[in-house]
């Protein structure tokens, strides 16, 4: 039995069209774009500006601390020469359910949000910032509860006590297709039941113009709310791209070979491998007592290796699901960036290009490389870009076709760089920023150089890792850092970034904070 799903793409898809009244009559003869935004903060203007960048936040408290809670107060010393915020996505954990927004997002983000003084008194539907958090949506925030488990889970004991890992953050609700994240961040037209409403809300709230026509004006502390699952929006020179990778990390079939039966028949031996150590850790984690708390800690090590489990098991699901098919892609969304990065480039006024989605092209963190997942999402954004080179390549003049790349889902602060990939990829600046809240996890322990093998074509190497925080040592001594960054931006065609990496960590029985070296790009 699924205890965790994720909704097929075309599902997501036509869910969110439905939400924000995809195309609808009304938004088409104002001419409105719905995926562009303008951040009306009256800060725009300036070339020099700063944001930072979080994800993988949306945890509740851990026994005896809040990583969350100790990030965001990190975060307020930044808070007012930084302009707004970057959400690389899975605010909720662990089903997007919007019976944890209170504590999971409100609570922990009360001094960025209109009345933080009093959470309590602020609906998750009902949110106004008064310091902008842009996400995009993650993985969780899309997940859902099968009826079944909610049904068993609230009627039996027995159970709830067995998957008491599973239930530790799932209460009777799932995402509902990402419906809890829609009424949180989006524009959710749908909730206009008549014509009039609808146009008297589009009149009032997209009076903002860019070059593809009318479109959302953001004004903080007076009206925060997104587009689209995508969007874009153009502040202080720069082009921001924010993407929802759900829609096209769906993994290639695997060939109709005999090569292809080996790799299914390996995929399902290490599906029953996980199963069995699954069954082996929930046994161990009735063992202990949450009450106690060095038992604490190790069910808190444990928890998280079997949300891990999860995320593997939902990753081998869909390679096996997708067996003698093809994969359902989100091409809409795929062009839209690649005629959008077109635009961007033959706009004179634009001086740099910033990307983020959730799901990396590019990772060392331990369980990420190898999962079709991330292979998908390269291959994708790969093609976007060699798209993008063939039609700007003179312009973009030996500089990467987007200056900085951000995303999460992976549990660790990392920097990398591409190699000279003959594609369209090349020399990007990458940099994962999910190490937020949610429990860090290891390197990998093959290095940190990234080796891919195309069709027909020899090993090389395509990225390299310079920089990783996570999961470090073992035991008492295990190292658990959470993280952000800050980007100072720079005046000047081509603007210079300044990356600055801050970690929160619990050492010797109290949290400190310290920031990293400055990363120049």
């Amino acid at each position: 039995m699924k205890f965790i799903f994720d909704p097929a793409i075309a599902v997501k898809i036509h869910k969110m069209k439905e939400r924000v009244r995809w195309q609808h009559p009304s938004i088409v003869t104002r001419g409105i774009d719905q995926t562009s935004m303008v951040l009306d903060d009256g800060k725009d203007g300036e070339p020099d500006f700063s944001f930072m960048v979080i994800g993988d936040t949306g945890t509740q408290p851990h026994k005896n601390y809040h990583p969350q809670r100790q990030v965001a107060e990190a975060m307020l010393k930044h808070q007012q020469d930084c302009n707004f915020v970057l959400h690389t996505g899975d605010v909720i954990y662990v089903v997007g359910s919007q019976e944890y927004y209170p504590q999971n997002f409100i609570q922990p983000y009360r001094e960025f949000l209109r009345g933080g003084e009093n959470p309590q008194a602020i609906t998750y539907d009902n949110m106004v910032f008064n310091k902008p958090i842009l996400p995009v949506l993650g993985n969780h925030d899309y997940y859902d509860v099968p009826w079944m488990y909610r049904l068993l889970a609230g009627t039996t004991l027995h159970l709830r006590t067995l998957l008491r890992y599973k239930d530790f953050e799932i209460g009777w609700h799932g995402s509902y297709q990402g419906d809890a994240y829609a009424k949180a961040f989006l524009d959710y037209l749908q909730r206009f039941r008549s014509p009039q409403q609808l146009e008297f809300h589009l009149d009032e709230y997209y009076t903002a113009k860019t070059d593809t026509g009318r479109c959302l004006r953001y004004e903080p502390g007076k009206f925060t709310r997104l587009p689209n699952r995508y969007y874009t929006f153009r502040y202080g020179g720069i082009d921001f791209f924010a993407l929802d990778s759900n829609t096209f990390n769906e993994p290639s079939p695997l060939p109709d070979t005999k090569e292809g039966e080996t790799q299914r028949r390996e995929l399902q031996q290490r599906r029953h491998e996980i199963e069995r150590e699954e069954l082996q850790i929930l046994d161990a984690c009735n063992k202990l007592n949450a009450d106690n708390l060095e038992s604490a800690e190790q069910l808190d090590t444990l928890r998280a290796r079997l949300y891990q489990i999860d995320e593997v098991k939902i990753d081998i699901e869909k390679q096996l699901n997708w067996w003698h098919q093809k994969p359902d892609v989100d091409w809409e969304q795929l062009e839209w960036l690649k005629q959008r990065l077109i635009d961007s480039w033959n706009t004179e006024e634009v001086r740099g290009r910033i990307i983020y989605f959730h799901h990396p092209p590019y990772v060392t963190e331990s369980s990420k490389w190898y999962q079709s997942q991330t292979l998908a999402v390269r291959h994708r954004l790969r093609w976007v870009l060699d798209g993008v080179r063939q039609q700007v390549g003179n312009l973009a003049q030996n500089r990467p076709l987007v200056d900085l790349i951000f995303n999460g889902h992976a549990h660790c602060l990392e920097y990398l760089r591409t190699t000279d990939t003959g594609h369209g990829d090349s020399h990007l600046n990458c940099i994962i920023s999910g190490g937020s809240g949610r429990h860090p996890r290891r390197q990998r322990q093959e290095g940190k150089e990234l080796l891919e093998q195309l069709p027909g074509q020899s090993l090389s190497k395509v990225a390299d890792s310079l920089l990783f925080v996570g999961k470090n040592r073992h035991g008492e001594l295990t190292q658990r850092p959470y993280s952000f960054v800050r980007i100072d931006v720079k005046s000047g065609n081509p603007p210079q970034f300044i990356v600055r990496p801050f970690v929160v960590e619990y050492l010797q029985g109290q949290w400190c904070d310290r920031q990293l070296e400055e990363i120049l790009i």
